[in-house]
């Protein structure tokens, strides 16, 4: 189970820190990552965390993946918020052994947390 939190209204230029706490023994052993959806469009990839991380284009060198596994955390913080970035983001993990792109095959998701940057 997966379970977001963090999310909120900002101001463009502010920085918000969105967690996602898992439950379960093997952490550790699954891939993170983090996805948005806005409304009217398709869910789209954010960042991942595998062995590296992995950032789309459009949040690079604003937005940063952590993890912590000793506390089944994954974290997105989120600097530098644009009008854009108002999604519904989701937090989501794979087996660690899946062989894809970070962007892929991930089966499990949590229910998500709402994101608006005002202008």
């Amino acid at each position: 189970q997966l379970v977001e939190s963090g999310g909120g209204l900002v101001q463009a230029g502010g920085s918000l820190r969105l967690s996602c706490a898992a439950s379960g023994r093997t952490f550790s052993r699954y891939d993170m990552g983090w996805f948005r959806q806005a409304p009217g469009k398709e869910r789209e990839f954010v960042a991942a965390i595998l062995r590296f991380t992995y950032y789309a284009d459009s949040v690079k060198g604003r937005f940063t993946i952590s993890r912590d596994n000793a506390k089944n955390t994954v974290s997105l913080q989120m600097n530098s918020l644009k009008p854009e970035d108002s999604a519904v983001y989701y937090c989501a993990a794979r087996p660690g052994a899946v062989v894809a792109g970070p962007g892929e095959g991930y089966d499990y998701w949590g229910q998500g947390t709402l994101v608006t940057v005002s202008s």
